[in-house]
């Protein structure tokens, strides 16, 4: 991925005051602002992220913080990787104008979170199913931020399909000024979908969780060749993950909007699958076209 040829100045921040003053300061310039939401842990997919933000707006903002309110008691909160050292030098390579690393006590200051945006139906199955809290943790976060910066866009990555659709339906649903901008997943070589937890996998967990991504090729392959019935793509994102060392836990085919199974395949069809390889959780898609 191409580094800017000379890196940007780049401001860090930690209050919201002080995004706020950022922020004010480009609208009174006549500039735009785009946000990149993340929970650190920089890689090449954030950073694809920063270059479609940096094509839609004049000033290119990011959000680092892991966000407790999206984990559940007995998910990886607590070693989820952090490096603020390492995303801030990433982010200035890529011409990042303003990082926001806040606290929790800085996002909730008053404590435990009372308010919340709850994702409803379309929340309620894959992810949802599995994660009991996440998207609720998830939209309020995304909606404090969204109060935070007031962006013009905010771009997410496509390999937290279910997320991103129920972003642009909060989004709608709430009349919230803000564009939403859904940016292709990135991968590996050799087709690993990159996540900030493929650090967890061993080197044989590693070749083993690219069972996700050949269960998604081969269902893009079977659609190519003319398959529409979703239970036979179904079945083949099964026989990909039902090897050993995995702990295949999700493989659909649905609606992009709607994320309901579908019977009949289409363009456009979402194939989304999620697993376990040893202790670590990957999620990963296709969109059939």
């Amino acid at each position: 991925m191409t580094v800017l040829a000379e890196a940007r100045a780049l401001q860090l921040v930690h209050g919201r005051a002080d995004v706020r003053a950022a922020v004010g300061a480009a609208r009174a310039a006549g500039e735009t602002v785009a946000l990149v939401p993340t929970m650190g842990f920089l890689h090449d997919g954030h950073m694809s992220l920063v270059h479609r933000a940096r094509e839609l707006a004049d000033r290119v903002m990011m959000s680092i913080f892991v966000n407790p309110l999206q984990f559940g008691p007995s998910e990886d909160l607590d070693r989820y990787p952090r490096d603020l050292e390492g995303d801030l030098r990433l982010a200035r390579e890529h011409g990042v104008d303003l990082v926001f690393a806040p606290s929790a006590a800085e996002m909730y200051p008053h404590g435990p979170q009372q308010v919340r945006v709850e994702p409803g139906p379309l929340g309620a199955r894959m992810e949802g199913a599995i994660r009991p809290g996440h998207f609720s943790g998830m939209l309020t976060v995304v909606a404090k931020l969204f109060g935070i910066f007031g962006p013009d866009v905010a771009v997410f990555g496509q390999k937290d399909f279910q997320q991103a659709t129920l972003i642009r339906r909060m989004v709608g649903d709430l009349d919230l000024p803000v564009r939403v901008e859904v940016a292709p997943i990135v991968r590996e070589a050799d087709g690993l979908a990159m996540s900030s937890r493929n650090v967890y996998l061993s080197a044989e967990e590693r070749a083993r969780a690219l069972a996700l991504h050949r269960g998604l090729r081969r269902g893009h392959e079977l659609f190519a060749a003319g398959e529409r019935d979703a239970a036979v793509l179904r079945q083949a994102l099964w026989a990909a993950l039902r090897v050993p060392g995995i702990e295949p836990e999700y493989a659909e085919a649905v609606h992009p909007d709607t994320l309901e199974p579908v019977a009949a395949a289409a363009p456009g069809t979402v194939l989304l699958v999620a697993a376990r390889v040893g202790g670590t959780r990957l999620i990963d898609n296709a969109v059939l076209s």
